[in-house]
């Protein structure tokens, strides 16, 4: 059994003992900490947002949080299946104080998790993560009398808002999508996409849909991370039907990934450089994404004239560093698009938009869009190293070898060479090193992996 306690929420597997996987009394103190962290926050609401992935866990964790919030003496507000952006969105438009998104991303079906949310609808910084930390060991909460429990409330309206949310920005025209006529295909790995997907791409105008592992039943039909071995069905259909352009999202759906007319795969590192290139061809402006993602949004980026800044690896870096440059788009290399004028939280629906209207505004396939865009290759491997290694020192080591070329050190090491990089990150649960390398060719990108190790 797992449970992981990290700053930007509670992850594990159900069953098992106290402390030692996600368990109802672990998920009630965890519940209870960050309702005390909001209740010192002195937000003017008593409002927290609910929502949840399709996991067959799903129920249970759900009851067990509505009730802890309750007992903590905040109203609730239950969207019910929902994605994580639409439950980022609600945060806002209840003008809440908070909210918790129960969802392990691409973790298989055995795990769930508590994403927290501050009052505007984004993830906790590090700070406030160590003060949950601190509360939950602490164990010392104050729950509230009998006349001042909170009070529960569901709303399934906000799949509907989500959407017409992403109907009225600006660069997403859902008439110029109707007119294309595409046929659309899509994965949804039988999580909460397959509820809002078909309602968001009938409202951007897809003349055909075409839907896989649409329901929401929580039995993942293959492994949910959106990775090319993973979605040979998708692939074979797209062939097979004829579609145009397929989607692919996780069971929480902040993650987008891309598969051309062919079957082929536009590459998950792709759907920000693409969806980035239409943004700042019409407001040009800055970007941002992880160290660890490609090299091609610099490019992108430079082209239009705007200047590219690369964050620490997670969302919440990303958001930050996207605040400090004024960023106009940014997200990460797993397939995160995080577009400021809707909101500062990776959401695949809002790249779904901008991504159709791309398409359609192009007149191209989407294998020749592809083709329009710089090709870069990714390898990633792991370093494994005994307790006892001094990473840090080993790292220090690294950045004296090569400190002829640029390198980045807010998280790990990047070695940033003419033509690849090569980013050394360490891991915060056991003695590895992981070693991201991106080059011209994959056989480069393998050989440069291989030589720093």
């Amino acid at each position: 059994m797992s449970l992981i306690k990290s700053i930007s929420g509670i992850r594990g597997t159900i069953g098992g003992r106290v402390d030692d996987a996600l368990t109802p009394v672990d998920i009630v103190k965890f519940t209870s900490a960050y309702a005390t962290l909001i209740r010192k926050r002195n937000n003017p609401s008593n409002t927290i947002v609910l929502g949840r992935d399709a996991r067959i866990s799903g129920p249970m964790v759900r009851n067990l949080v509505i009730g802890t919030l309750m007992g903590m003496g905040f109203d609730v507000v239950d969207i019910g299946l929902a994605t994580t952006p639409t439950t980022e969105l609600a945060v806002t438009m209840e003008k809440a104080a908070g909210g918790i998104i129960l969802t392990a991303s691409h973790n298989p079906k055995q795990w769930n998790a508590l994403k927290l949310l501050n009052e505007r609808g984004e993830f906790l910084s590090a700070a406030e993560g160590e003060e949950i930390l601190k509360l939950s060991m602490a164990d010392n909460y104050d729950f509230a009398p009998v006349d001042k429990l909170g009070k529960l409330r569901t709303d399934d309206t906000y799949d509907q808002k989500h959407i017409e949310h992403v109907l009225g920005l600006e660069l997403v025209d859902a008439d110029l999508i109707k007119q294309a006529g595409f046929t659309i295909a899509f994965d949804a790995v039988n999580s909460v996409g397959g509820v809002v997907l078909p309602k968001l791409l009938k409202a951007l105008g897809a003349k055909e849909i075409i839907e896989l592992n649409a329901e929401p039943t929580g039995e993942f039909a293959h492994n949910p991370e959106p990775l090319p071995q993973n979605l040979t069905q998708i692939s074979d259909t797209m062939k097979t039907k004829k579609a145009d352009v397929g989607f692919v999202v996780d069971p929480d759906v902040d993650r987008l990934v891309i598969v051309d007319e062919k079957g082929g795969m536009f590459g998950e590192e792709y759907t920000l450089v693409a969806v980035s290139d239409y943004v700042l061809s019409h407001t040009p402006g800055n970007t941002v994404s992880n160290m660890s993602s490609t090299r091609a949004l610099r490019d992108i980026t430079v082209k239009h004239g705007g200047n590219y800044t690369a964050s620490a690896v997670g969302e919440v870096n990303v958001v930050t560093k996207m605040k400090e440059t004024g960023a106009v788009i940014g997200g990460e290399g797993n397939g995160g698009i995080i577009y400021p004028a809707s909101h500062y939280g990776r959401d695949a629906l809002v790249g779904i938009g901008l991504f159709l209207t791309q398409l359609a505004k192009s007149k191209l396939s989407v294998s020749e869009l592809r083709a329009q865009y710089p090709n870069y290759y990714m390898a990633k491997q792991r370093l494994d190293l005994t307790p006892d290694t001094d990473i840090d020192a080993l790292l220090n080591s690294i950045k004296e070898k090569y400190s002829q070329y640029p390198i980045n050190d807010i998280d790990g090491v990047k070695v940033d060479f003419p033509d690849k990089w090569v980013h050394f990150r360490k891991s915060n649960t056991e003695p590895i090193i992981r070693i991201y390398t991106e080059a011209m060719t994959q056989e480069e990108a393998e050989d440069l992996a291989n030589s720093v190790i």
